[in-house]
């Protein structure tokens, strides 16, 4: 082995690759190594040194130094190619270092190629790809196309490296943001939250630590200039910019611009807010499938429940008279939880036992009988709304079949079974999947109401008979009259 031809590799691959020149070195010793051990076998006692200096190999097996030139005659094939892995190896580390300090930075590059969506991008020193999934709803890219997106994942996949790219994550809009408004690349102005749904809306809270400098102003530059390059690098992204506050009371009104909010009532146990407006802004504070209040609920932290004051008045007085069924809860009690933000049974059956304790005064049994109880009676209303939401879809669905506009699932009548025999069976087929999906909840229900009845200390009723549990036989009068006109029609 030439050990000028040594150094000059370890220093070509040093400055082609950036890899250190230790790691080369190391890579060296050890493909020399693995040559040597399928001579030798793994019984003997091995070691491989590379001068740094020289270049010069030094090999001692069993405690006696070795003549370098039997080194060009043992499996130099394989020492070539573990030499060339390990290389490899060095080089992705050596990326992989790279590339995960710029974890959440914007990077440019070209598409190269396109497949079922993902694209393949060329960032530089290595290829990332953007998944579908993370890329902008409703937008699409074409080869040799140059796109900015951050990186979201860098992974070691074999001797490769795996670098995945984001165009949907929250960090797109801020480095955007630093980008295009030099406020923020210098720190003058800061983004302290953002909440995002891509492809439709965002919103951005920044404050300014110099009083003369307006940053919402800042940020939407003279005739909105600066924010519309962001807006035309998100395809038309609606941006909503608002001013941060350090206090609940003054922060959400602005993040649920542009509705304007009447009162903040904050609930800390639940980490609940309750916003008042008035019936007109309603719907604006809620917006378009949710997505204001969504949102809003994201950029500061906490649950936002919108609603009117008589909506709030109505659920005050529920709740507390839901409450008061409760064993060991009396009337002020009762007043105090809804006050904190308790307004169903689900909340109450969360309460931490500290909490109650301290409100109530009662001791830890009392406590405990408290939230079993509310854990069973929210149990039951889930039931009850599983129940309500699966006859209303089986009713739409008969609806569906049949063509008409009843409110309930009803027998189809004999004169509809003779004239149209197709519609009616599946319109049976739809009722008996109702009834089946209705007879599942009802079970679920009667054993949510036993393990009740246990809670209160009393044992389960069961129907003595068929009359009081509810179930009317069927007359054999009115079945054979049927049978005679539905024999008669056919």
């Amino acid at each position: 082995m030439n050990a000028s031809e040594v150094l000059r590799i370890v220093d070509a691959i040093h400055r082609d690759k950036g890899i250190d020149k230790e790691i080369v070195f190391e890579g060296i010793e050890q493909a020399i190594l693995t040559a040597l051990r399928k001579y030798y076998g793994d019984e003997d006692e091995l070691t491989v040194t590379v001068v740094r200096t020289t270049g010069e190999p030094e090999v001692i097996h069993n405690g006696e130094t070795l003549d370098p030139d039997i080194l060009g005659r043992i499996a130099a094939q394989t020492a070539k190619q573990v030499m060339i892995q390990k290389i490899r190896e060095a080089e992705r580390d050596s990326m992989y270092d790279e590339f995960i300090e710029l974890k959440s930075q914007l990077v440019t590059g070209t598409i190269t190629r396109l497949e079922y969506g993902v694209a393949t991008v060329n960032i530089g020193k290595s290829e990332a790809i953007l998944p579908r999934s993370e890329q902008i709803p409703g937008e699409s890219h074409r080869v040799n196309e140059r796109i900015r997106a951050v990186i979201m994942d860098v992974k070691k996949a074999g001797s490769r490296l795996k670098i995945v790219l984001s165009r949907v994550h929250p960090d797109f809009v801020r480095r955007l943001f630093e980008i295009e408004i030099p406020e923020v690349a210098e720190n003058v102005i800061e983004v302290r939250s953002l909440a995002r749904e891509a492809g439709y809306r965002t919103k951005v809270a920044v404050s300014c630590y110099d009083t003369s400098v307006d940053a919402v102003g800042a940020c939407v530059g003279v005739r909105g200039a600066r924010i519309r390059s962001i807006v035309d690098e998100l395809s038309g992204e609606r941006i909503d910019i608002v001013r941060w506050n350090d206090s609940l009371q003054i922060l959400i009104p602005n993040a649920l611009q542009p509705a304007e909010v009447e009162d903040v009532i904050l609930c800390p146990m639940l980490g609940r807010v309750i916003v008042l407006v008035r019936d007109d802004q309603l719907s604006l504070a809620i917006g378009k499938k949710g997505q204001n209040v969504r949102l809003a609920s994201k950029l500061v932290g906490w649950d936002i429940e919108v609603m009117t004051r008589d909506e709030l008045d109505e659920q005050l007085e529920r709740s507390v008279t839901a409450f008061c069924e409760v064993p060991h809860i009396q009337e002020e009690l009762a007043e105090s939880l809804v006050s904190q933000g308790f307004f169903s049974f689900d909340d109450l059956s969360v309460i931490e036992p500290e909490h109650l304790k301290e409100l109530s005064g009662f001791g830890d049994e009392e406590c405990e009988a408290i939230v079993d109880y509310a854990d069973v009676e929210s149990l039951r209303l889930e039931e009850e709304e599983k129940i309500a939401k699966a006859a209303a879809r089986a009713t739409k669905q008969y609806q569906d079949h049949t063509g008409t506009k009843t409110t309930a699932v009803t027998e189809p009548s004999v004169k509809t079974m003779t004239a149209e025999p197709e519609a009616d069976l599946k319109a049976e087929d739809v009722q008996a999947e109702a009834e089946s999906v209705a007879e599942e909840a009802a079970a679920e229900t009667d054993t949510v109401d036993t393990e009740q009845a246990e809670v209160d200390g009393q044992p389960a009723d069961e129907p003595e008979s068929v009359e009081e549990a509810g179930i009317e036989e069927e007359s054999p009068a009115v079945t054979e009259e049927t049978k005679g006109q539905s024999d008669e029609n056919t």
